[in-house]
C-alpha cells in the first residue's frame, strides 16, 4: 500500500502540470481579455456599439498604447514563455494580480476563503453525520411508512438544483415571511456586537437558507447509497450464515453489514474537499456570500484570467490529494484492499 500511495503522490505532478497546461491555454486563447475589454469600455463610454471582438479594429488606442498594454498584461510573450513564467509563480503560490482590482490574487482568495470554509465544513459534517445514520435507518426499516416518506423528500430535493431552491426559500422565507434575511454573510451591524453569543447567532441565522442549499443535493446522494449498499450488504450469504449460527441480528449488522456499507461512502470522501475550498457559484451569487465561490463567478464574467487561473489550480491541486484520501479512506474501512499488491 506504502508503494501504490507513493506512486500515486509522484503521478500528481504530471498531472498537475497537464491541468495547469490546459487552464493557460484556454484563458489565453479565449477571446474577452483584459484589453478588450478596456477597449470595449472606452467604445461604451464613446457611444460606440462595436462587440468586444471587434475592439482590436478600433482607433480609440493607438498600436502602442495596445502593444504597451499587451506587455504591462504579459500577453506579448510566447505562450512557452508565458507558460513557464506563470507556473513558476505559481509553485511559489503568486498567483500574479488580478486585471479588475489590480490586487495579488492570493491575497483575494485569502481574504474569502474563511467563509467558504465555514460553508464547506458544515456542509461536510452534517452531510456525513446525517445521511449515515438515515440510510443505516432507511435500510432497516425498508417499506416502512418512515421510509417511503423520507425517500419522496429525498427524491424531490435530489431533482431540484440547489441554486433553484434557494430562489424559492428566498422567495417565501426572506421576502415574503421576512424570518431570514435575503443575504449576505452577517449583518452589516455585527462588529457593533458586543457579545460573541450574537455574533454566531447572527453567522447561523444568515447561513441557514444557504445550507440547506448546500446540503439537499449531496445529501440526498449519500443517504441513498448508503442505503442500497446496507439493503444489499445484508441479503449477502456471510450475513445470513452468522445469523443462521446464532449471532443476533443487530450484532451481525453493526458488526459485519456497517462496515462493508460504508466503502463506497469512503470512496466519495476524499472528494469533498472542495466543498471546502469554493462551494457552490450559483449558490453564492443568490445569497451573495462573498466567498472564493462568488469570487470565481465574478472573475469568469469579467475575464479576469489571473483569478480563474488560481482558483482553478487550487481545485486541480484539492481534486487530486481528494482522490488519494478516498483510496486511504476505502483501505481503512476495507482490511481486504490491498491497493499495489
Amino acid at each position: 500500500m506504502l508503494s501504490y500511495f507513493l506512486r500515486r503522490l509522484v503521478l500528481v505532478v504530471p498531472t498537475f502540470i497537464g491541468i495547469t497546461v490546459l487552464i493557460f491555454v484556454l484563458t489565453r486563447f479565449v477571446p474577452g481579455g483584459p484589453v478588450e475589454r478596456m477597449l470595449a469600455n472606452i467604445q461604451a463610454q464613446q457611444g460606440m456599439s462595436a462587440s468586444p471582438s471587434m475592439a482590436g479594429e478600433s482607433n480609440a488606442l493607438s498600436e502602442e498604447q495596445l502593444a504597451e498594454l499587451n506587455a504591462f498584461y504579459g500577453l506579448d510573450k510566447p505562450v512557452f514563455e508565458a507558460y513557464s513564467e506563470w507556473l513558476t509563480k505559481l509553485v511559489q503560490l503568486d498567483f500574479g494580480l488580478s486585471t479588475r482590482y489590480y490586487e495579488p490574487v492570493w491575497d483575494m482568495i485569502m481574504e474569502r476563503l474563511p467563509v467558504s470554509l465555514f460553508y464547506g465544513g458544515v456542509t461536510f459534517f452534517l452531510s456525513y453525520f446525517i445521511s449515515i445514520p438515515l440510510g443505516y435507518y432507511k435500510a432497516l426499516k425498508h417499506g416502512s411508512h418512515f421510509d417511503s416518506a423520507s425517500s419522496i423528500l429525498i427524491f424531490v430535493g435530489y431533482a431540484l438544483p440547489g441554486y433553484v431552491i434557494g430562489v424559492l426559500l428566498i422567495t417565501f422565507f426572506s421576502y415574503q415571511l421576512e424570518w431570514f434575511p435575503m443575504g449576505g454573510f452577517v449583518s452589516d451591524d455585527f462588529e457593533d456586537y458586543e457579545s460573541l453569543w450574537r455574533q454566531v447567532k447572527d453567522i447561523f441565522w444568515h447561513a441557514c437558507l444557504p445550507l440547506i442549499c448546500y446540503l439537499i443535493g449531496d445529501f440526498a446522494t449519500l443517504t441513498m447509497t448508503m442505503k442500497n449498499n446496507m439493503m444489499e450488504t445484508l441479503s449477502a450469504d456471510y450475513i445470513r450464515t452468522a445469523i443462521a449460527k446464532g449471532l443476533p441480528f443487530s450484532q451481525a449488522v453493526r458488526r459485519h453489514a456497517l462496515r462493508n456499507s460504508l466503502i463506497p461512502i469512503a470512496s466519495h470522501f476524499g472528494n469533498s474537499l472542495l466543498f471546502f475550498m469554493t462551494g457552490s457559484f450559483l449558490i453564492e451569487v443568490i445569497f451573495n456570500i462573498d466567498g472564493v465561490g462568488l469570487l470565481g463567478y465574478e472573475s469568469i464574467m469579467e475575464r479576469d484570467y489571473p483569478v480563474v487561473m488560481g482558483i482553478v489550480a487550487i481545485n486541480a491541486v484539492l481534486l487530486m490529494l481528494g482522490n488519494i484520501i478516498s483510496d486511504i479512506c476505502v483501505a481503512l474501512v476495507d482490511p481486504r484492499v490491498r491497493f499495489g499488491a
